[in-house]
């Protein structure tokens, strides 16, 4: 099974929209594997964000992320990456599609939510950025068989 980060950003906070979001990842169908509710220090924005570093809304974002704690999740499902990028949809709020996330409820670029692991490899680098090794957990979930074919998981 793939796992992948969702942060659940400060917008997703101030307006009350945890449960919401969080039950779309459940109904889903995937598997929550770690949360937790942590303040990002300027450091570790600096690090999550360097990719940007040379852009010109750099800061806004690192502002934009500070503005009170932050919920981290780590989702786990076959092709969990793939699978929460659709249901979080286009970046820009205002191109989401209805039925998406950000379709629903986000009508901004940098407002938009969540944030979205986009491959294996970032996964990798972004669960171990906001996890401990035993903050992130192993169960069986006993409705697998209810979500996939025997031979896909």
């Amino acid at each position: 099974m793939e796992k992948t980060l969702v942060i659940l950003k400060p917008c997703t906070i101030q307006r009350g929209l945890i449960g919401e979001i969080i039950s779309r990842f459940e109904r889903k169908g995937l598997c929550l594997a770690g949360m937790k509710m942590t303040w990002l220090t300027d450091e570790i924005l600096s690090e999550h964000y360097a990719h940007l570093k040379e852009k010109p809304f750099f800061q806004r974002i690192k502002d934009a992320m500070s503005v009170c704690p932050v919920i981290v999740c780590c989702w786990e499902g076959v092709d969990a990456i793939h699978v929460v990028r659709q249901l979080a949809g286009a970046t820009n709020g205002r191109n989401a599609q209805p039925g998406t996330i950000r379709g629903d409820y986000s009508m901004s670029v940098q407002e938009n939510i969540v944030h979205a692991s986009d491959s294996p490899e970032t996964a990798a680098i972004e669960l171990k950025r906001f996890f401990n090794d035993d903050e992130i957990f192993n169960y069986k979930m006993n409705n697998l068989l209810a979500l996939y074919a025997n031979d896909e998981f």
